[in-house]
């Protein structure tokens, strides 16, 4: 048998309110437990800035990490024409380049990926 209490709504309101707060604070202590770990990685307001005015993220990340294409490409296996051609929007990349890649710059495969390329393609996602 279960037991019910009645409240006033603005009581069972407030009551969630303060149950949401609680789980944002949550989430914020966990992020920064993270990033004093070194789990987490705080990006400059300047990369992401390069980052969603649709920027080659690949030529994004790579300076960010202060490489040049020649390095780049050492660290990572993938031949320096390419990056070339990734960087300049002639290709875009097969999903085994794209992660050695996203490896030797210490992001995820999708960090990688132009959102420009994603939406011509399909349309309906964003």
């Amino acid at each position: 048998m279960s037991e019910t209490v009645t409240i006033p709504k603005v009581e069972y309101e407030r009551l969630r309110a303060l149950d949401e707060e609680f789980a944002d604070i949550e989430a914020a202590l966990v992020i920064e437990a993270k990033i004093a770990s070194g789990g987490e990685e705080l990006i400059p307001s300047v990369v992401v800035d390069r980052l969603l005015a649709d920027e080659a993220p690949l030529r994004v990340w790579r300076e960010y990490r202060q490489l040049t294409q020649v390095a780049l490409a050492q660290t990572s296996g993938v031949n320096r024409v390419q990056i070339v051609e990734i960087e300049a929007g002639r290709r875009t990349g097969s999903v085994h380049t794209l992660y050695k890649l996203a490896t030797a710059l210490e992001v995820d495969v999708d960090d990688l990926i132009q959102m420009s390329d994603v939406t011509l393609k399909n349309p309906g996602h964003r």
